[in-house]
């Protein structure tokens, strides 16, 4: 098959005219197309009155009198100002098995897309590996996060940061990622194998939406014990069994904290940014981790109206679009980064707080991006140098600060402290707020946060860095400059963002083995990701090498 790019139709026109304008940008007389498949799918909004899809599409050509390969071959040949290609072989292979024999089923620490996608390839391979996951299995982790959401009750084993599905099960679900790797595919079409619309494989930005992926992750439970594996809920890795050997540590075992003990001689760590009790008792037993920057803000949000209106004009009802999103940055004058994360059309500000006396936001949204407001972290970004101490985890410490400076501004009862932009900016002697409370019934009032479990209208300046503050109030001018209404009268913030990404980096070698023989840290908690395709990839990468290692159990 040949692959082509910016196949174009209009946002009036039907997908079927693909075919007919694969034809046309090729201009060669008697050509047909046999069948075709999306691979990638975009919409161009730049010019607003005439708003386009772009494709690139593999597709099977017909000449008359010619072989297929050699119509491919006369197609590259004489089309050579247009840009196509031989479709590149993307198809995923497992490595070859090593050598030596398991003596004990691998260990796999959490249950999120790291851990999820190592357990799936592993046991699909035979394995039997042992995943444990410190928090509930998704039917009971549901009926917690809402309890939460609703009374402002926190069960700190059973939330939106642990459980099953991790962190992104209660999220946009957003699939998209910067890394290139053949894996990426892979993680992909499981993705549709479980259940997902076939639509992931060809979107630019694909997402799944938590309610769809809910029921992925069960397939993928069922489909990793079908396969030998099993799946321990509940369980909480309490200490790592370590000797000492000629030449460094060596994994024999680990300890739960339920008092149970597992001998095992290869650990995947795929356990989440949030875990911090298991970061320190990691480091306790020797784990060798590093500083690393991160980033802190807030949600902002805007009704989906208006963002619709910025990115695809006036008629934007008339196209049938679905919910427009954005992606927003600026470069202060204090040297600090900027930038927009994790941008959820049509969703919700959600309270995802993992620890008692802390305030957490992060953003979600359902598959059909239908909720009347579109909203997003705006982060800066923080470095080593901001934190206390060089410890290794002083980080976890920054986090947990602001983190708690945001509860008690919300009140101390799990409100979200939040203020409208145009007040922030204001030099605000501690007046330019609205006074008023509000809670979950409230949310879709008109400025009002759909954040819950609530708000309560606070000064963010006092729950926020003096540096973040500083680079916020100049970029936001910046970015309303970018996207009509940004910094306007409509948008809203709710604090604190922290849990964008890992302060704690686990080191590991060229083989993804950390310091401990046998101990693969992996993931966004291990600092190696940044979402859940990252994180998908990166538990990928680390059941290879046990696979490359070894052949089989016993």
């Amino acid at each position: 098959m040949l692959r082509i790019h910016e196949v174009k139709r209009s946002v009036e026109e039907s997908i079927d005219v693909i075919p007919i304008e694969i034809i046309k940008k090729l201009g060669i007389k008697g050509l047909e197309i046999k069948k075709y498949q999306l691979i990638k799918e975009s919409i161009d909004a730049r010019n607003k009155s005439e708003i386009k899809y772009v494709y690139s599409v593999d597709f099977q050509p017909i000449l008359e009198n010619m072989a297929e390969p050699d119509a491919e071959a006369f197609l590259l040949s004489r089309c050579t100002k247009v840009k196509l290609e031989q479709t590149p072989d993307t198809r995923y292979e497992a490595p070859a098995k090593g050598s030596k024999q398991l003596k004990h089923p691998p260990v796999i620490v959490g249950f999120g897309p790291c851990g999820m996608f190592a357990g799936l390839l592993l046991a699909e391979l035979g394995y039997e590996p042992i995943i444990l996951e410190r928090g509930k299995q998704l039917e009971k982790r549901i009926h917690d996060v809402e309890n939460f959401w609703q009374n402002g009750v926190l069960n700190e084993s059973s939330n939106v940061q642990f459980g099953e599905g991790g962190a992104g099960l209660f999220s946009d679900g957003k699939l998209t990622t910067q890394i290139k790797n053949i894996r990426v595919r892979k993680v992909l079409g499981e993705f549709v194998k479980s259940g997902g619309p076939k639509e992931l494989l060809y979107k630019q930005k694909p997402h799944i939406g938590t309610d769809v992926l809910r029921k992925v992750v069960i397939s993928i439970r069922k489909r990793i014990l079908e396969n030998g594996g099993q799946i321990l809920f509940e369980e909480k890795l309490n200490g790592l069994d370590v000797e000492q050997t000629a030449v460094g540590l060596k994994l024999k075992g680990i300890s739960l904290e339920s008092g149970k003990y597992i001998e095992t001689e290869q650990l995947i760590l795929a356990i989440g940014h949030s875990a911090r009790d298991t970061f320190r008792q990691l480091h306790k037993d020797g784990v060798v981790m590093s500083q690393k920057p991160f980033s802190i803000g807030v949600r902002v949000e805007h009704p989906q109206s208006m963002i619709n209106t910025s990115q695809y004009g006036v008629k934007w009802e008339e196209y049938h679009l679905g919910a427009a999103d954005y992606k927003l940055s600026h470069h202060c004058n204090n040297g600090r980064g900027v930038y927009t994360f994790c941008m959820c059309p049509g969703g919700y500000i959600i309270g995802a707080s993992s620890q008692e006396n802390c305030v957490v936001t992060n953003g979600m949204s359902y598959h059909n991006r239908d909720a009347d407001y579109a909203n997003s972290a705006l982060l800066v970004d923080v470095n080593p140098g901001d934190f206390e101490s060089d410890h290794p985890l002083s980080g976890l410490d920054f986090q947990e600060k602001y983190e708690k400076l945001a509860f008690a501004a919300g009140g101390s009862d799990y409100s979200a402290p939040a203020q409208k932009i145009q007040d922030f900016m204001k030099k605000n002697d501690g007046t330019n707020f609205p006074t008023c409370e509000s809670s979950p019934e409230k949310m879709n009032e008109e400025s009002s946060p759909s954040y819950r479990p609530g708000f309560r209208w606070a000064d963010l300046t006092q729950c926020l860095p003096a540096f973040a503050v500083e680079a916020m109030k100049e970029a936001f001018p910046v970015l309303g400059r970018k996207l009509k209404g940004f910094d306007g009268e409509q948008g809203v913030m709710v604090g604190v963002e922290t849990r964008s990404s890992s302060p704690v980096r686990i080191l590991r070698d060229e083989g993804l083995m950390g310091n401990v023989e046998g101990i693969y840290p992996a993931g966004e908690g291990a600092g190696y990701a940044g979402g859940i395709m990252s994180a998908a990839v990166d538990g990928i990468k680390a059941a290879e090498e046990i696979v490359k290692g070894f052949c089989s159990l016993r």
